[in-house]
């Protein structure tokens, strides 16, 4: 089969490569899956670099997650071949097939397809768990979601409407505002540079944020503690920004909000109930078409860098999909 082995860790992708391997053979407990698309997100690049905090051993096949259909399952796994499922593992995506234990996997809601479907797993399970899960996102509540344009922030940005919320969107690129406007059903879309929380408090009419979602990071996790509201959540997803921020802890005290880190993947591993819960909530909102991912582009995977290039370059609004 073919796929995407990162053979030595590299800042410009030098140590990645296209290659032939064979078909994994799976084990009790695991099915093998034939994929069909595969997305796209932002800790496979870090883990290209070494920078992501899973490091796994070299070398090793790219890829979170993804969508397909199963090839092999043991009898008693609730699976059986030509079921569609969509899931993933840490590694293997970018594959072919790829081998995950069955828990990793779901059925594929009614209605949706390849693409849409490597598209939910990560993106929407962390808007969950971060959003509703650990904020207890409530109808009617202000939220500021950073990162907008990425998948995990688009989806964010989705996932709050559906639930009745009013969403600020933010974007560090000038030239993505509109883009994101179109792409979102934000109530307003800011640039998130500077100085922004003048504006999230005009279009609060000064009550601020109840959550803030935070995948960035650096310079925006400074201003987003000026735009919490007392009593809410600063919600920590990531550093796409580069800089790890620091905080100073009168500044929490004096506001009355809580920072949070949010890792939704650990977070259903270490509560596998609460896990399932969230991967059916998910799957039941994209059955009834309340989820729909925004995906900016499809490639076939013999276009990988372009794909790993569109994300470096902070050129993508959404998510890209890799087909093998």
């Amino acid at each position: 089969m073919k796929a995407l082995v990162v053979q030595t860790l590299s800042p410009d992708l030098s140590g990645v490569e296209l290659a032939d391997l064979p078909v994994p053979s799976r084990g009790p407990g695991e099915v093998l899956v034939r994929i069909r698309a595969a997305s796209l997100n932002f800790p496979d690049l870090l883990m290209t670099r070494g920078e992501y905090q899973l490091k796994p051993d070299l070398p090793f096949t790219a890829g979170l997650e993804f969508a397909g259909e199963v090839v092999e399952a043991d009898a008693d796994s609730g699976f059986a071949p030509g079921d569609a499922v969509y899931g993933g593992n840490k590694t293997g995506a970018f594959a072919e097939y790829a081998v995950v234990p069955a828990r990793a996997v779901t059925r594929m809601p009614h209605g949706v397809g390849f693409p849409a479907a490597a598209a939910l797993g990560a993106a929407y399970g962390t808007a969950y768990t971060g959003l509703v899960e650990i904020g207890g996102l409530k109808a009617g509540q202000w939220v500021l979601i950073h990162g907008a344009s990425g998948g995990v922030g688009l989806a964010a940005v989705e996932l709050a409407k559906r639930l009745g919320a009013h969403v600020i969107a933010t974007t560090g690129t000038p030239d993505k505002v509109d883009r994101l406007m179109a792409a979102s059903q934000a109530d307003a879309v800011i640039l998130a540079d500077g100085r922004f929380r003048e504006q999230v408090a005009e279009l609060t009419g000064g009550a601020l944020c109840d959550l803030v979602y935070d995948p960035v990071g650096g310079d925006v996790f400074d201003e987003s503690t000026r735009c919490v509201a007392f009593g809410g959540k600063l919600l920590v997803i990531g550093f796409a920004g580069g800089r790890i921020a620091e905080i100073s802890t009168n500044i929490p005290l004096i506001k009355g909000f809580s920072v949070v880190g949010v890792r939704a993947g650990e977070y259903a591993r270490r509560f596998p109930d609460r896990g399932r819960a969230i991967r059916e909530a998910v799957a039941t909102l994209a059955a009834e078409g309340r989820l729909n991912p925004h995906i900016d582009r499809i490639l076939p995977l013999e276009r990988w860098r372009e794909a790993f290039d569109a994300m470096a370059g902070r050129g993508i609004v959404g998510k890209v999909v890799l087909e093998p």
